[in-house]
């Protein structure tokens, strides 16, 4: 099971994002155990880079006050090991989506109303069931389920997969199976993608699928 997301890293993250100029080196390995280890200064020569840059800032929603919320984000991990699970879907992506969605903030909105840790939509929130929608575990259920559902519908071609979630279904039908041509759903999906890989890749290395 991939261990709690390092404060640095997410602080690196976000915290880049008050600034445009700003730069956000995140550094990552995994141990043995399987746990993921993340710093914005690698420590020794076991850390590898993650992501080079912070997602556009654009593509965040309201991040509120990090060092607040960041300090609870290991209490996800059983919820997304859970969805995970449930939906088919690889943890690393869920964990993709919520740090570019809302950087581990439950209570972020976005201007669109999306709300919470996956940025659901109400609609969304309703058409999976959810009774709260800024509760993290119905949140992290129904993005998980959406996700599952939308690797259904595009064949799991995980770049429409990730467009549809930013933009909408009948966005991508809208422009012949293309990511459509966004600005925020352009940034959105190679962000998302980066750091799914790059989570992928420090699991490989040491041997966890």
């Amino acid at each position: 099971m991939l261990r709690p997301y390092c404060i640095a890293c997410l602080l690196g993250i976000l915290g880049t994002l008050q600034t445009a100029t700003a730069r956000a080196d995140v550094f990552a390995y995994t141990d043995d155990q399987g746990v993921t280890h993340f710093s914005n200064v690698p420590v020794d020569n076991h850390y590898k880079l993650l992501i080079a840059s912070p997602p556009d800032e654009t593509v965040i929603a309201k991040p509120g006050k990090p060092r607040n919320w960041l300090a609870l984000s290991a209490a996800y991990d059983s919820m997304i090991e859970n969805a995970a699970q449930t939906h088919t879907v690889h943890p690393a992506l869920i964990r993709a989506v919520i740090v570019v969605e809302s950087g581990f903030n439950p209570r972020a909105v976005s201007r669109r109303g999306a709300v919470g840790l996956m940025q659901l939509l109400p609609e969304t929130a309703r058409r999976y069931g959810v009774s709260d929608i800024y509760d993290p575990a119905q949140n992290i259920r129904a993005g998980a389920h959406y996700l599952s559902d939308l690797m259904a519908r595009f064949d799991s071609h995980m770049d429409l997969v990730l467009a549809a979630y930013n933009a909408g279904e009948n966005a991508v039908d809208r422009y012949g199976g293309h990511i459509p041509p966004f600005k925020e759903t352009q940034a959105y999906v190679p962000n998302v993608l980066r750091i799914y890989h790059a989570l992928r890749a420090q699991k490989r290395v040491a041997g966890h699928v």
